[in-house]
């Protein structure tokens, strides 16, 4: 299936409107069957902090402004502590992302 979509794929604007039905279809059962056998477990709040500091090649004395002390911030990169809800909301501003990804 996935060598299907790769070909299909690499057609790009010359497929045909029969072509564009089958890599959406094509794509739609690889997604399904890749969510049912092998699904992705859910981050934790501390793992997506982690990600999206390196991601950024942040360091912990980058986040001091948000929680106000460089020994909270520690603890909560080495899982000593959780985020609260108010450090949720504004890591998720300082992100740009969902706060529901802290919490």
């Amino acid at each position: 299936m996935l060598a299907r979509a790769e070909t299909l794929m690499d057609k790009g604007g010359r497929r045909t409107v029969e072509e564009d039905a089958a890599l959406d279809l094509t794509v739609r059962l690889i997604t399904a069957y890749e969510q049912e056998h092998y699904p992705l477990p859910q981050a934790t709040p501390r793992e997506t902090l982690l990600y999206l500091m390196d991601e950024r090649g942040l360091k912990q004395a980058d986040l001091v402004p948000i929680f106000k002390s460089r020994g909270y911030v520690s603890d909560v990169v080495n899982g000593k502590r959780a985020i609260s809800k108010a450090h949720a909301r504004q890591l998720a501003e300082y992100f740009k992302v969902s706060a529901d990804l802290f919490i």
